[in-house]
């Protein structure tokens, strides 16, 4: 008798395991289908995010183009026409062909303060400046080559180059040894996409091996940008600047820069050797495109950041509703507290509700603030949440913790750059390594 009932106790205790597991097995295959529902408001949060960044940066372009774009400068340089004569061998007639020569300057000095300010459009604040620029250097020539200006043909000029004539709201005005010359526009640049103003000069009374000085001040509107083209012999930019988020860019760095909380202060030194066209050219479309690539200058960031920091942050939405699902899973199991699959989907698109609620609050306070507002907001609702539905406080405290712990985690990835992949992985690491450590302490096989 006793051996029929310790046998009726194995069948019992197999039956109900076989049926715990299975219950087990349902529940986890629901939880994962649950995650990949979700991926469907994820991936409409991350697309709305996308949306509004492209609304930002159309309404940056379309401020831009009114008040003033990137701007490229080649300051002054001369240029005149030669004209060659030769006869045809076959028809015996004489022809012509001319062409346009620049000569570059033997230094080149360029000091300027950029004053960045902010213009408003809709819910957009988006940055310009101002560029008071003191342009100053000289031109020497030898016997050649100011024998070669003496034999010009015609259009002897002075010339500087911008990439948008809106940056200019007021007269320009050279001088150049004795002469004060006023520059106007002259149509194309010698550099692509820029325009031109030119003045014609007298060179008549100039002498080899003298010093021709010149000097100009130049009032500058612009936004994003502002490059310089190295046509001095020795190009020296000294640049200082309020904006505290500068990215110096071009194909030389500063030999000094500094960023301090109330801007920046930069200065480039560069040679003729180390650049590919000489002081004294023929004008093609080689030497144009050298030129441009040889430019340097900085880049004034934009606040539009916490775009480019929310779409990061949404990347790792799948992680935490992963890692939440998981932590209310181990809670049924070692606590023997039931959760509704109801109440799985609410906690998800709670977790998923805050990156609406960072995309919509960062578009007025900035990406910190918040980061800051939404995860309280998120954490305190889950957390009564959970005290509600486990009845029991410790717990429910224990995953705003978890929560919090998360969410700082999440901020401070997002902050780097050199080092993202490195504390990434060893942060996943720690966390998988945590839930294996806490597995072992489930039995999987018993239940009450």
């Amino acid at each position: 008798m006793e051996n029929q009932n310790l046998k009726l106790n194995e069948e019992r205790n197999t039956k109900f395991v076989s049926s715990f597991n299975k219950k087990l097995g349902l529940k986890s295959l629901l939880i994962g289908v649950f995650i990949l529902l979700l991926l469907i408001p994820i991936k409409m949060i991350e697309s709305q995010i996308e949306n509004r960044e492209n609304t930002a940066r159309y309404a940056m372009d379309e401020v831009f183009n009114q008040w003033s774009n990137k701007q490229l400068i080649m300051a002054p340089n001369i240029s005149y026409n030669v004209t060659s004569y030769y006869k045809d061998k076959d028809d015996k007639k004489t022809y012509s062909t001319t062409v346009t020569k620049r000569v570059l300057p033997n230094s080149l000095r360029i000091n300027g303060e950029i004053t960045s300010q902010k213009l408003k459009r809709g819910i957009y604040e988006i940055v310009t400046y101002n560029a008071p620029l003191e342009i100053t250097g000289d031109f020497l020539f030898t016997n050649e080559e100011l024998q070669q200006l003496h034999e010009a043909t015609s259009n002897m000029k002075i010339n500087i180059s911008l990439s948008d004539l809106k940056g200019v709201s007021e007269e320009i005005v050279l001088t150049l040894d004795s002469q004060k010359c006023t520059l106007i526009p002259n149509g194309e640049g010698i550099i692509e996409r820029s325009k031109e103003f030119s003045s014609s000069i007298n060179v008549e009374e100039w002498k080899a091996g003298v010093s021709i000085p010149f000097k100009m001040v130049l009032n500058l509107k612009g936004s994003q940008s502002l490059k310089f083209v190295p046509i001095g012999k020795v190009t020296s930019v000294n640049i200082t600047s309020n904006c505290q988020t500068p990215s110096f860019t071009g194909e030389f760095l500063p030999i000094n820069r500094e960023v301090k909380e109330d801007g920046f202060s930069s200065e480039w030194k560069v040679s003729y050797v180390n650049r590919s066209y000489p002081q004294m050219f023929s004008v093609s479309k080689e030497y144009k495109s050298s030129l441009e690539d040889s430019s340097f200058g900085v880049n004034l960031l934009l606040p539009v950041q916490h775009y480019q920091k929310s779409l990061r942050c949404v990347k790792y939405a799948e992680l935490f509703v992963v890692l939440t699902f998981v932590i209310f899973f181990f809670i049924e199991i070692i606590q023997k507290k039931k959760v509704h699959p109801i109440q799985y989907i609410l906690v998800g698109l709670a977790l998923t509700l805050f990156y609406s609620l960072l995309l919509s609050i960062s578009e007025h306070l900035g990406f910190t603030p918040a980061y800051m507002i939404s995860s309280v907001m998120t954490i305190l609702m889950l957390t009564v949440y959970s005290a509600a539905i486990l009845k029991i406080r410790k717990t429910a405290f224990f995953i705003g913790g978890a929560l919090s712990v998360l969410y700082m985690y999440i901020f401070i990835l997002i902050g780097m750059e050199t080092y993202a992949l490195l504390a990434g992985s060893l942060g996943l690491f720690v966390i998988l390594a945590l839930l294996m450590y806490i597995s072992q302490r489930v039995d999987w096989t018993q239940a009450e």
